[in-house]
């Protein structure tokens, strides 16, 4: 169980990396000649000019009081003065240091991961294609999920560092930049909505000047994931549904407004807290969690259990959940890459499309009769 917690943080939080501290406003007269082309997500922003584009990282971390601009250059495109004292970085970019396994999807759709150069605690990538890049030393070690190895990525000088922060404070931030290094932040985790996730796609779009391709990728996400919706409407029961396990006496609980909760939402189920305000987690004991959910059922992610007897032997009072008797529990932490790392964690922010599939074929097999899971697999 503590493997299983500690993975599910590093899969929030990964790494607490660096920042880039900007002053963030920009004149409307700059932004007003080009719409936003970001639909679905919340944390960013991007505006096409003529020769450069302008990126607005607009939510970081969780109730970030600061936002983060980047002004990416075509070759030969004119920077306007008001514009330059922004973090310049030239595209397309050529070589890359990602910092979460959730980037690594973004990549391989683009078709440029043989760009990426270093990658903090390789073990967590699970990716046949970067795999190999990684086994045959292509990709650098670049330090640890607690912190960065500045001298590892001064020395491979990538044309671009993407990380994340989980705040303002970032140690690394003043070694990487004197070097001469860009660093841009990316929010993607702080993403509620499934296609919001999937969204930050074009990002890297922006970066390799494969804009088109990307919203091209995306595009077909949001089909496939809007027909699969249309498709969860034609449901006829909407089965109740428990989600989580204990770790060291608690309970914690998808808000209803969090990624997890919409998905059950999504997949016309009953989640049985999707009525509660908030994006995070929510702490419960163990009785408050069996007198509401003592009858749910479905019960998904129960923890990094391999069986219903390990579940048993683990806590013994799983057995008095009626899912867990009629053996309706659904874990997606068995589908594992050749390094240990969790496909959900690494692939779902990517693919919300196959996530829903795979609730519904759970909760409405009926209406996916072929479908066969790819991240969740019944616990017996």
């Amino acid at each position: 169980m503590k493997s299983f917690f500690l993975r599910v943080v590093l899969f929030l939080f990964i790494i607490s990396c660096i920042g880039c501290k900007q002053n963030s406003k920009i004149s409307k007269s700059k932004t007003a000649s080009s719409e936003n082309s970001i639909h679905y997500a919340k944390g960013f922003e991007i505006y096409k000019h003529q020769g450069f584009s302008i990126v607005k990282i607009t939510n970081p971390w969780p109730e970030a009081k600061e936002s983060f601009t980047y002004i990416l250059q075509e070759k030969n495109g004119i920077i306007p003065d008001s514009l330059k004292q922004f973090s310049i970085i030239p595209i397309p970019i050529k070589s890359i240091v990602v910092t979460s396994t959730t980037h690594i999807p973004a990549l391989e759709l683009l078709g440029v991961e043989n760009t990426l150069i270093g990658f903090p605690n390789t073990n967590y990538v699970s990716s046949e294609k970067t795999r190999k890049l990684i086994d045959t030393r292509k990709v650098r070690e670049v330090g640890s999920n607690e912190s960065l190895n500045t001298e590892v990525i001064i020395d491979i000088k990538p044309d671009v560092i993407v990380c994340f922060s989980l705040n303002n404070s970032n140690p690394t931030l003043d070694n990487l930049r004197k070097s001469g290094l860009k660093v841009m932040l990316n929010g993607d985790w702080t993403e509620q909505s499934p296609l919001g996730k999937a969204e930050w796609i074009k990002l890297f779009g922006a970066l390799y000047g494969l804009d088109s391709k990307a919203n091209l990728i995306f595009s077909e996400i949001e089909k496939e994931y809007n027909s699969t919706l249309a498709l969860a409407q034609k449901a006829t029961t909407k089965p109740t549904v428990l989600y989580g396990s204990m770790y060291q006496n608690q309970w914690t609980v998808p808000q209803g407004e969090s990624w997890a909760s919409l998905f059950l939402r999504d997949a016309k189920s009953d989640y049985l807290w999707t009525n509660t305000k908030g994006t995070g987690s929510l702490p419960l004991s163990f009785e408050v969690v069996l007198e509401k959910a003592q009858n749910a059922d479905f019960w998904i992610a129960p923890g990094d259990f391999k069986s219903l007897k390990e579940m048993s032997n683990s806590n013994p009072h799983y057995s008095q959940f009626a899912s867990f008797k009629n053996k309706k529990v659904y874990s997606y932490a068995g589908n594992k890459g050749a390094k240990g790392g969790i496909l959900y964690f690494e692939l779902s922010p990517s693919h919300p499309d196959w996530v829903l599939k795979d609730l519904i074929k759970i909760f409405h097999p009926e209406l996916l009769p072929i479908h066969k899971l790819y991240f969740y697999q019944k616990l017996e």
